[in-house]
């Protein structure tokens, strides 16, 4: 009894670490729409972010914020595909009204991981912004994806990696369609449900190539260091499902990205397999 006490307290302090670490990194982004908003000329727009909290001060001082724009004249091509594998698996979610967007969330790393560079990323929730918040050579895009990721080794120096989708109008999103039957009763409410089962393969993203840049969260607190992969290949969404996730969160009329941050001489590489020309 004297040995086995001793292993079982450790074992729970573990396991206690692990859950709250894992929650501390998602809470990273702030969820309550009050304390800012997206308005240009108001008080708790993107220019004043760094200046409601001390803790936010990355979103005013920081060196490497996002988005940025992808300008073929900084890019540097590179001639194979990277390294980043997607195992990705069914999992109980939820989807939450943030006031700010539509976020999808998936409990307990179990809806699998991306793998950068050797490292495992989970998967915790993805997210909307319209219109888009990167560009590519000045060109804004009508909805941008945001798929959250986060590492539980304590030895990684970038914890968070985001993968990014662009879409454009045209025919409508399959996976879209399904989701957008869920959030309309939700519309102008700050709450959440739990859907069941959600598999994110069956968020299609398509395409070898893909932008890779060191960059920041885009809402506060803009914490820094955030591995950003951001995928070449521009999908389609309907009008009605770009207006129905803005109504959802009651800013038909306003926009839900935050504008362009320096680049500040970060590098932004492209992988492109395709390329011959390096």
């Amino acid at each position: 009894m004297h040995q086995t006490i001793p292993i079982f307290i450790i074992h729970t302090f573990l396991l206690f670490l692990l859950i709250f670490s894992s929650k501390s990194v998602i809470a990273q982004e702030v969820e309550d729409e009050r304390e800012f908003d997206y308005s240009k000329g108001g008080e708790k727009g993107p220019a004043h972010w760094g200046d409601l909290k001390h803790d936010w001060s990355d979103c005013k001082k920081g060196a490497m914020q996002s988005p940025i724009d992808m300008s073929s004249d900084r890019v540097q091509v590179i001639a194979k595909s990277g390294e980043i594998k997607r195992r990705y698996k069914p999992s109980i979610a939820i989807v939450k009204n943030r006031g700010h967007d539509i976020s999808l969330q998936w409990l307990n790393n179990s809806a699998g991981m991306i793998k950068i560079n050797g490292t495992d990323y989970f998967l915790q929730q993805g997210h909307w912004h319209s219109p888009s918040e990167h560009t590519i050579n000045g060109r804004g895009f009508d909805l941008e994806l945001h798929m959250v990721h986060v590492s539980q080794d304590p030895n990684v120096t970038y914890t968070i990696a985001v993968i990014a989708l662009l879409y454009k109008i045209g025919p409508p999103d399959a996976f879209l369609n399904k989701l957008i039957k869920i959030v309309m009763p939700m519309a102008d409410k700050l709450t959440e449900r739990n859907i069941g089962v959600i598999d994110p393969k069956d968020i299609k993203m398509g395409g070898r190539k893909y932008y890779r840049y060191m960059g920041s969260l885009t809402v506060p607190p803009c914490t820094q260091g955030v591995i950003w992969t951001i995928n070449k290949k521009i999908r389609t969404v309907s009008q009605d499902q770009v207006r129905a996730l803005r109504i959802a969160v009651h800013d038909y009329a306003e926009l839900n990205a935050r504008p362009l941050q320096p680049l500040n001489r970060r590098g932004v590489q492209l992988y492109d397999p395709e390329n011959t020309n390096n």
